[in-house]
């Protein structure tokens, strides 16, 4: 129990605190429209469908504040920084930022399904009553109830035109109705381009239409400036506060029931979001001002199998273990920025990413490198790069575990080349002093060649800890999840070499998935007393089994062996 409180304990206490403050607002809102006194009136006119168009409209203020948060980088550096004294948990949580703007994406898309198809209804109400066509007269006597004169009338809908064109009149001539298309369109757009489908195999579809969210916020922003819905604002007039001693409407104008006034909901949705939309803007002029800080290509390096190395080097640039940047090659596009794991040290001279060309940015950015051609690439002809960042990940807290358990899935290996050169390098300077006295390595991946950098760096470690008598210091073990006849046939007859055939280590390539019940028990039992260290950057699936593997496998006794998941998410 100590153990899942440690793992996903602050996890559960937001999410909790979140649906929480959702279920708070909308349950308020829906009482202030539903039994308010202000609101009578305008119940009687549009039905029950009022409270359930206001109540989401509350809670979809209090998210779209939220939205933009996870997403300001700098700021959650900032945080991450700030968070050394409120320990690994707190930076664990800040890590899980895509996860929860997804989440407050998901609820935005709820309370505007509510609210639309509510509204839908209203408006459907409003033009008949203008028309006299629900409930008989009273619906009609309430829809011109007020003073024209002065425009303080219950009934936003002013023409008699009947349905469906008043309804498609309201939508398209009201500001609050062609507002609420272009909202309602364009996050159906962002939703649906967001999709694991579309960001893998069209990203460039999904970046662009990601940044319809600055046409989603504007609409926002002005969407209640028609002030459509109308509350009654001469309570204090009516005998009692209690304007249904007046229900038979024909006594208006008495001195027992003075006509009522009515007036708009003043606009609340800025006082929502201009906080949050302030700390966006900041971020991304921060974001611009590095864009221009210039970088240095200072080598191109083509691996087989479609992947390059890019080494770098920028003034001020200083990083951790694991961390990312984004990239933006103007040659390619002007606009488009991808995350790039760096795959150098901390110690090192320079800065490196590996990427894998597998798209039409990637395409092109290897081209302009010179990546297609057999020889070198003059320095001058190298195109100009752009990085922001680095930003922060849970990797950066791998120095503070005695044991650490890295899995790498695929391209989820490359935050773990920073790693283990880092731990190289300090193990080299002053092994005492260093706090990470084992590692556990496991990298699943369908083929291995396509990595063939990293089986390279695992082969130079290996010789390097064997030069110092201190082989036992890293354990590693590669999975191929995916092979075929030939590689079987070469592995059966290869099997009794010293090297294995397919990396040309001396671990073994192993075939199919790791029992993941057994490798915990393992280093459980190895390790009894400490606190282990699992990061994971690969799939959720895997991520979901770790994280329950971690919990299930630490001992209730805080003396025992705990293991603590961290997962990569960028």
């Amino acid at each position: 129990m100590s153990n899942w409180v440690v793992n996903e304990g602050l996890s559960i206490i937001v999410i909790l605190a979140w649906l929480g403050i959702n279920a708070f607002l909308f349950w308020n809102y829906y009482l202030v429209y539903d039994e308010g006194p202000r609101y009578f009136f305008s119940r009687k006119l549009y039905g029950s469908a009022l409270a359930w168009a206001r109540a989401p409209a509350a809670c979809l203020n209090f998210n779209c504040l939220l939205i933009l948060l996870p997403v300001c980088r700098n700021l959650l550096s900032f945080l991450r920084g700030s968070s050394t004294c409120c320990g690994r948990s707190v930076r664990r949580q800040l890590d899980r930022n895509l996860t929860f703007h997804k989440m407050v994406a998901w609820m935005i898309a709820l309370h505007t399904a509510i609210h639309t198809v509510a509204h839908l209804f209203n408006v459907e109400r409003l033009v008949d009553a203008r028309v006299g066509s629900v409930n008989g007269t009273i619906q009609a006597i309430l829809s011109d109830l007020g003073d024209k004169e002065n425009e303080s009338y219950v009934n936003f809908v002013r023409s008699r035109v009947p349905n469906p064109i008043g309804g498609i009149n309201v939508a398209f001539t009201f500001l609050a109705g062609l507002t609420g298309v272009v909202i309602t369109l364009a996050l159906i757009l962002i939703i649906t381009s967001s999709t694991k489908l579309i960001r893998r195999s069209y990203f460039e579809v999904f970046w662009y239409t990601h940044h319809l969210f600055v046409i989603f916020f504007i609409g926002l922003v002005i969407h209640g400036a028609g002030r459509i819905v109308r509350g009654q604002t001469n309570l204090h007039q009516n005998v009692s506060s209690n304007p249904e001693i007046c229900e038979n409407f024909t006594q208006w104008g008495s001195e027992l029931c003075p006509v009522p006034q009515f007036a708009g909901n003043e606009p609340m949705t800025w006082k929502w979001v201009v906080a949050p939309m302030a700390l966006y803007v900041i971020e991304r002029l921060i974001r611009f001002w590095r864009s221009q800080q210039k970088v240095v290509v200072t080598k191109v390096v083509t691996h087989p199998f479609k992947t390059f190395e890019l080494q770098m080097k920028m003034k001020g640039f200083k990083m951790e273990v694991g961390q990312y940047v984004f990239v933006q090659c103007p040659a390619v596009s002007n606009l488009e920025w991808h995350p790039f794991t760096l795959t150098s040290a901390p110690e090192e001279d320079f800065f490196s990413i590996h990427i894998r060309i597998v798209g039409d940015w990637t395409e092109g950015l290897a081209k302009v490198c010179g990546c297609d051609k057999t020889e070198f690439q003059d320095a001058w002809k190298l195109p100009k790069i752009s990085i922001d960042g680095p930003f922060g990940t849970a990797s950066e807290d791998v120095f503070s575990y005695e044991v650490a358990m890295l899995v790498g899935a695929g391209i989820g290996v490359t935050p773990f080349a920073s790693v283990l050169k880092s731990v190289w390098y300090k193990y080299c300077s002053n092994a005492s002093t260093l706090r990470l006295k084992k590692i556990y390595f496991y990298w699943l991946c369908r083929d291995t060649q396509a990595f063939e950098w990293f089986a390279d760096l695992l082969q130079s470690l290996e010789n390097q800890m064997q030069e110092r008598n201190n082989a036992d210091f890293l354990s590693y073990n590669i999975y191929l999840t995916g092979w075929d006849e030939n590689q079987a046939t070469a592995f059966s007859l290869h099997h009794d070499q010293e090297k294995d055939v397919i990396t040309g280590l001396k671990q073994k390539t192993l075939y199919g998935r790791p029992n993941w019940e057994n490798e915990f028990k393992n280093i459980a039992s190895a390790h009894a007393s400490s606190r282990v260290g699992v990061f994971l950057c690969g799939p959720e699936n895997l991520a979901e089994t770790l994280s329950k593997l971690s919990i299930a496998n630490s001992n209730a006794d805080p003396r025992g062996v705990h293991f603590i998941f961290n997962k990569e998410n960028f």
